[in-house]
């Protein structure tokens, strides 16, 4: 079943609530050669980011600003996700956190998630620094090294390929805990 064709634009309807089976799946892994439908999946994924970051485009349709989408918040059972911070694309398809740094940071706003409407407070901590080995579209083995808001992102996407939500990472007993402490 092709979930998306290449030129369809994913709108706020189309993204997974919390509470959703598939939000708490392990995710499976992307065979390859990556297939057409992948491929047009991704490459939606990738506009609905862009569009929610466009003013324009983000009041005409009503979207949520994402930064990041991961496959299941749409419904698929694929160990994929997408970035788009700072006008820089990312794809990355069956991802493995290869090392990290000791520092943990966390946003002293704390963490939102376009699969979750309401306000969640406390500190989600991750680490400062990853490198993370991945599949690109064309199939080709590519690293990135993230670090600081990137860092950030890219963990909380990574998590939603394995069903954690991020604020199963908040101290329930102290949300608001430095986690350096």
């Amino acid at each position: 079943m092709n979930k998306f064709k290449r030129n369809y634009m994913i709108k706020m309807k189309d993204i997974v609530l919390e509470g959703a089976n598939i939000l708490r799946k392990k995710l499976k892994e992307v065979p390859f050669p990556l297939n057409n439908e992948d491929k047009g999946n991704l490459v939606c994924m990738l506009n609905y980011l862009k569009n929610s970051q466009d003013p324009i485009m983000a009041e005409k349709h009503k979207l949520r600003a994402g930064v990041g989408l991961s496959a299941n918040q749409i419904g698929l059972n694929k160990r994929m996700f997408v970035m788009y911070i700072d006008g820089k694309e990312y794809i990355l398809i069956n991802p493995k956190i290869t090392s990290h740094s000791i520092n943990i940071v966390y946003l002293p706003d704390g963490e939102g998630c376009l699969s979750v409407n309401r306000n969640v407070l406390g500190y989600v901590p991750r680490y400062e620094r990853i490198k993370i080995s991945a599949y690109n579209i064309d199939g080709e083995i590519i690293t990135h090294s993230f670090s600081g808001y990137e860092a950030i992102v890219a963990q909380h996407e990574f998590d939603h390929l394995n069903g954690i939500m991020f604020y199963d990472k908040i101290n329930k007993s102290n949300p608001f805990e430095l986690p350096n402490s």
